[in-house]
C-alpha cells in the first residue's frame, strides 16, 4: 500500500527565467504527483504549462528549484536518461515507415531482440485498439489513428511517467470527445503516471485526478475536478472554469451576502464588512415571477444551446448569465433566487497599483522621467514647507535625494486611453474577466509588470493602452 501512494514526482521552487530578456515563464512551481495519478496542466496560453512538462521530461532545465523522480534529484538529467515519455500535439511519427516500424524504433536503439520486439508491439497495438496494422502506412491513418501509434509509440518503451502536451488538439471535436474516454480509459487499464497539458477546461475536468490551473507562470489552484469547479480560490479559476457569474460583494451577519443589489443567504462564514467577490454558477440561479425573487429583472438575451437555454437577465446596472431548460422571452420580467449551496464567497483580491518613485529637487516624484506632483509635507513625519524648502521639525533642509516615495492606485481608479502616450505608462491586455457591472482587466505594461484596471466598457484582448493615473486618486507614502 506505501508503494500505491508514494509521490513519483515532486517539483520544488521550479523558476525558469530565459536569459535573453529576463522573461520569467514559470515562477515558483511547487507540485506533488503520485504513482498512477492523472494530472493535468490547464490554463490558456503563454500560462506556462508546456515549459514545465518539458523541465519534467528534460528538453529544458529549471533555472532554479529541483525537480524529484522517486525521491532522485533529477533537475540536470538528459531527456534520454529519464523513464519520461512524451506525446506532442503534432504526432511527429516517420512518414516514410510502416505502423509496426514506427512503433518498434525505440526498442530497436535499445538492441532487443526481434521476438521480443514483435511481442512489445503486439501488446501495445491491442492496448490501443489497432491490431493488424502493422504494415499500414501511415498516410493512410485518420488522426484518432495517429494519435494513437503516437501513444503507442511512447507505451511501447514501457515508461513510468507519460507526458501528453495538447495531443487531442489537432482532433476534430467529436473525435477528440471519443479520445478523451479512450485515453482515460487506457490510464486505468495501464495504471502508470500521465501528465496532460491542455487549455480545454471541458477535456481536463472529464479526464483528471488531480487539475493544476496555471496563469502567468504561477499556480492558481491544485485540486480534483470537483474541487476546482465547485470551490474556486480566485477569480481567475472561477471565469477559466465553466461558465460563472462573478459579482464584488461583502458579508453582512449571520453568514450573508449582500450583492447585485441583493442580499443572499451563503454557506461561507467570514467576518461582516468582509469584501468578497461571489460566484454563482449560471445553473444555480433559479428562475421566479418578479415578486418572488430576492431580485428582479428583465431578460435581454435569449441564445438556444440544443440542451438549455443560455438568458441573460439585466438587473439594475448587474447582468446574470442564466441556464435553464424552460424557454423565456427578450423582454419578460422575472425574480432570481439562489440556494445558499450556489453561492461561492472568496476573499475579494488586492488589486491595488503600487510603484515606487524618487523625489526631485523642486519635490515633485520622478516616475521613469514623468513627474507626479506630492504635498511630501504631508508624509514626510514632522516636516513643514519653509520659505520653499521642505523643512524637518528643527528647521533643517529635509534632504529628499535619500527618499523613496510608494504611490498607489485603486483600479477603478486608473483609465484606459486609445492614445499609448496618453498616461504614466502603456501597456497590453493580457485578460479579463467579466464582473457583472464592469470588466476587471489585466494589463501588462512597457516595464514587464502586471496590474489590474477596472472599466465598464469592453476593450479587446491584445489592444495597446495608456493608462491615465489621476493624482487626486493616489496615495503617497514613504517607503520605509
Amino acid at each position: 500500500m506505501e508503494e500505491k501512494v508514494k509521490n513519483i514526482i515532486e517539483l520544488k521552487n521550479i523558476c525558469k527565467v530565459y536569459d535573453d530578456n529576463g522573461f520569467k515563464a514559470v515562477d515558483d512551481f511547487n507540485l506533488e504527483v503520485k504513482r498512477g495519478e492523472f494530472v493535468t496542466f490547464l490554463g490558456p496560453s503563454g500560462c506556462g504549462k508546456t515549459t514545465t512538462l518539458r523541465m519534467i521530461a528534460g528538453f529544458e532545465m529549471p533555472s532554479s528549484g529541483k525537480i524529484l523522480l522517486n525521491g532522485e534529484d533529477i533537475s540536470q538529467l538528459p531527456a534520454n536518461k529519464r523513464p519520461i515519455n512524451t506525446v506532442f500535439q503534432r504526432y511527429a511519427l516517420f512518414p516514410h515507415m510502416n505502423i509496426y516500424d514506427n512503433i518498434a524504433f525505440g526498442l530497436k536503439l535499445k538492441k532487443l531482440s526481434k521476438d521480443e520486439i514483435k511481442k512489445k508491439v503486439k501488446r501495445v497495438l491491442s492496448i490501443v485498439d489497432l491490431e493488424g496494422f502493422e504494415n499500414r502506412k501511415i498516410s493512410t491513418l485518420s488522426g484518432g489513428q495517429q494519435q494513437r501509434i503516437a501513444i503507442a509509440r511512447a507505451l511501447v518503451n514501457e515508461p513510468e511517467i507519460l507526458m501528453l502536451d495538447e495531443p487531442l488538439g489537432a482532433l476534430d471535436l467529436k473525435m477528440r470527445k471519443e479520445m478523451q474516454l479512450e485515453l482515460k480509459n487506457m490510464h486505468d487499464r495501464l495504471g502508470i503516471t500521465f501528465i496532460y497539458v491542455t487549455h480545454d477546461q471541458e477535456e481536463a475536468l472529464t479526464m483528471s485526478d488531480k487539475i493544476v490551473v496555471l496563469s502567468e507562470g504561477k499556480i492558481q489552484q491544485i485540486g480534483t475536478p470537483e474541487d476546482i469547479y465547485n470551490e474556486p480560490q480566485n477569480a481567475f479559476v472561477a471565469d477559466f472554469i465553466g461558465e460563472s457569474n462573478i459579482f464584488k460583494g461583502i458579508m453582512t451577519k449571520n453568514m450573508k451576502v449582500r450583492f447585485c443589489g441583493g442580499e443572499f443567504a451563503g454557506m461561507d462564514d467570514l467576518p461582516e464588512g468582509t469584501l468578497v467577490d461571489v460566484v454563482v454558477r449560471p445553473e444555480d440561479v433559479i428562475i421566479t415571477k418578479p415578486e418572488e425573487g430576492a431580485i428582479s429583472g428583465e431578460v435581454v438575451s435569449v441564445i438556444f444551446k440544443g440542451m438549455h437555454y443560455e438568458i441573460t437577465i439585466e438587473s439594475g446596472k448587474y447582468e446574470m448569465v442564466i441556464r435553464t431548460t424552460k424557454c423565456y422571452k427578450v423582454g419578460d420580467k422575472v425574480g432570481m433566487q439562489l440556494e445558499p449551496d450556489g453561492i461561492h464567497v472568496m476573499m475579494a483580491e488586492d488589486h491595488t497599483t503600487s510603484f515606487v518613485t524618487t523625489v526631485n529637487s523642486d519635490y515633485t516624484l520622478d516616475f521613469n522621467g514623468k513627474v507626479i506632483n506630492c504635498n511630501l509635507a504631508d508624509i514626510v513625519p514632522k516636516s513643514h514647507m519653509k520659505d520653499g524648502n521642505l523643512v524637518d521639525e528643527n528647521g533643517e533642509t529635509v534632504d529628499v535625494s535619500k527618499i523613496k516615495v510608494i504611490v498607489s492606485l485603486q483600479p477603478y481608479d486608473i483609465k484606459m486611453s486609445d492614445e499609448t502616450d496618453a498616461g504614466l505608462v502603456s501597456g497590453k491586455i493580457i485578460d479579463l474577466i467579466y464582473k457583472g457591472d464592469h470588466y476587471s482587466y489585466v494589463i501588462r505594461d512597457e516595464y514587464g509588470h502586471d496590474l489590474i484596471v477596472d472599466d465598464e466598457y469592453l476593450w479587446n484582448m491584445d489592444d495597446q493602452v495608456g493608462l491615465i493615473m489621476p493624482e487626486d486618486k493616489m496615495k503617497f507614502q514613504i517607503k520605509k
